[in-house]
């Protein structure tokens, strides 16, 4: 434990000196110059110090507790008194400019200090301002989501806290002080130096309210996601190596298999250990009766686990070659489980997962795996992702994303011999791979969840009608909307007058579509096609062509049409 809690402390660090939490270090710096009280934090005596450590360790030591329970403890809290999930931040910024306004309102910041001031039974010192501030800004820190954050962040929402993840989270507290600590401290003495700060200390809170107040703000109307999306997040290769990501996998509840650490680039047969068997499934299709299968079940035969989501179109361009393998091998000894582990919401339906299963041809056994408790227990990260295990129920290949059809099946012939000596099999099956191979344009999601390439003049509204326009210019990849809209986590539903436009680098677009409407197509101002949406969310096709090329779709959207995700290909 003592190694893994080291690591947070480092990954705290690293979060810390990152550039996605720049939208909190005006907040930090403000509360290590000014205090709320209008008592003199600027206009240091003669006979003090020039380290003044008071107000910005409370702020720092404020924003830690609070981010620390908010981790371990939110979720729970949230449940149990049956809140909004944004509520906690919500309440963090309606404090945030609460504490602004005492800053620019000295009466008002002596109101608000009081409380912590009786506690010490003693007039407010400006410590109980800072401890204020941040309370409130920690319930608004979001660093870079390392493994280890991401790994506490599991713990709590899963309601597993021990003692272990309370160190840990500690650690990460403590490391990601370190440098805020530095900043607000660095301020504070900036202010006690320069006698510019002294003379004019009114004027300095006032625009330290200010900036509070425009701060908070901004972080409601998520101003700064773009800036917090798209930064790299170095701080993840520095988390540790196998051993560390062990101890999160332990710490979180996956179990830390072989198949971890097994080479996915392998050309040939290696030895991953033995196959996880298949659990907490939901429900089972194309089986007998429904009943479920084991991988004991399946000893003596070679097995290709196929994790996949019928959405996805790299999944749905990777099952001719699965399904044709199945159609080939089956009679020899070979057998597909695909399990269907979903990514949108839509996909946890256990009749929507039948019926798109039927419609692209999968006759094979499904298993729906809505808990993710069959891909925690491969220790799986990625759609399509394929497991070949042999007939001693040991996975012997494993292979993430699309392509190299031709060694994947090179080895389930391989060990179809080994299973049953001098067995004669047909020739290999001759499925084009269309897996595309130069630039495209990115995943392209609607939901706010995800959303990252939408361009837009104005905040995006969460779960609330929002009236858009069109940029004047879109750049590659860009998204733009126009008339009302209504943003959900996951997907963006049409209102009155909608339309999407998107600048794409692809020779295939494609779209999750779900409720029902019609959809007017046109590509570089030329209509194209009118697609009906209805029955099951699914993938469409918006376009298609011989070569990659750029464009800019127009899509006219019907009223209640969902829009969830573009791919390309």
């Amino acid at each position: 434990m003592v190694g893994l809690v080291f690591v947070g402390v480092v990954a705290g660090f690293l979060a810390g000196i990152s550039p996605c939490i720049l939208p909190v270090l005006p907040v930090v710096l403000v509360a290590g110059v000014t205090r709320a009280d209008g008592s003199g934090e600027l206009e240091r005596g003669a006979g003090e110090p020039r380290w003044r450590l008071g107000r910005p360790l409370a702020v720092v030591a404020g924003l830690i507790l609070s981010f620390s329970l908010l981790i371990l403890a939110g979720s729970e809290v949230i449940s149990l008194l049956r809140l909004p999930a944004d509520s906690l931040r919500d309440a963090g910024i309606a404090l945030l400019v609460l504490v602004g306004l005492g800053y620019l309102i000295p009466p008002l910041g002596l109101l608000l200090e009081r409380p912590f001031a009786r506690v010490s039974a003693r007039r407010p010192s400006g410590r109980a301002g800072g401890f204020l501030l941040g309370l409130a800004l920690g319930v608004l820190y979001v660093p870079c989501a390392g493994p280890v954050l991401a790994a506490i962040t599991v713990v709590g929402a899963t309601h597993r806290v021990g003692l272990t993840a309370v160190f840990v989270t500690a650690g990460f507290a403590v490391g990601t002080a370190v440098p805020l600590l530095v900043i607000a401290v660095a301020g504070s003495q900036l202010s006690g130096r320069i006698g510019a700060f002294r003379r004019r200390a009114p004027l300095v809170r006032q625009v330290g309210g200010a900036v509070l107040v425009v701060m908070a703000v901004a972080i409601a109307f998520n101003v700064f996601d773009g800036l917090q999306k798209d930064v790299p997040s170095y701080s993840s290769a520095l988390q540790g190596g196998k051993k560390i990501r062990k101890e999160l996998n332990t710490l979180t509840g996956v179990k830390h298999t072989a198949l971890t650490s097994c080479d996915s680039n392998a050309t040939g047969l290696i030895n991953c250990g033995q196959a996880p068997n298949f659990t907490g499934i939901t429900a089972w299709l194309n089986t007998p009766g429904g009943k479920p299968l084991s991988i004991r079940s399946l000893r003596g035969k070679v097995v290709l686990v196929d994790f996949w989501t019928y959405s996805c179109i790299n999944c749905q361009r990777t099952l001719p070659h699965v399904e044709a393998w199945y159609s080939r091998y089956a009679k020899y000894g070979f057998v597909v489980v695909g399990v269907h582990t979903p990514e949108f919401a839509f996909e946890h339906v256990v009749s929507n997962v039948k019926a798109q299963s039927a419609a692209l041809g999968v006759r094979y056994p499904v298993a729906i795996d809505d808990n993710y408790a069959t891909w925690d227990a491969y220790d799986n990260e990625y759609w399509p992702a394929d497991y070949l295990v042999d007939a001693q129920g040991d996975v012997r290949h494993v292979h993430f994303g699309e392509g190299d059809y031709s060694t994947t099946e090179q080895l389930i012939r391989q060990l179809l011999a080994e299973a049953h000596p001098g067995l004669k099999l047909p020739p290999p099956t001759s499925v084009p791979n269309l897996t595309p191979t130069g630039e495209l344009s990115p995943e392209t999601y609607l939901g706010y969840e995800r959303l990252q390439y939408l361009v837009t003049s104005k905040p995006v509204l969460k779960d609330a009608p929002q009236v858009y326009k069109f940029p004047e210019r879109l750049p590659l990849g860009g998204l733009g909307l126009s008339g009302t809209w209504t943003d959900h986590a996951q997907e963006a539903t049409a209102g009155g007058g909608a339309q999407l436009e998107l600048r794409f680098l692809a020779s295939d677009v494609y779209l999750v579509l779900g409720g029902s409407g019609k959809i007017s197509v046109s590509v570089n101002g030329k209509a194209t096609q009118t697609i009906r949406v209805g029955g099951t969310p699914r993938l469409y096709t918006l376009f298609h062509a011989s070569a990659s090329r750029t464009g800019t779709l127009l899509l006219k959207v019907g009223h209640g049409v969902q829009a969830y995700d573009f791919t390309f290909g």
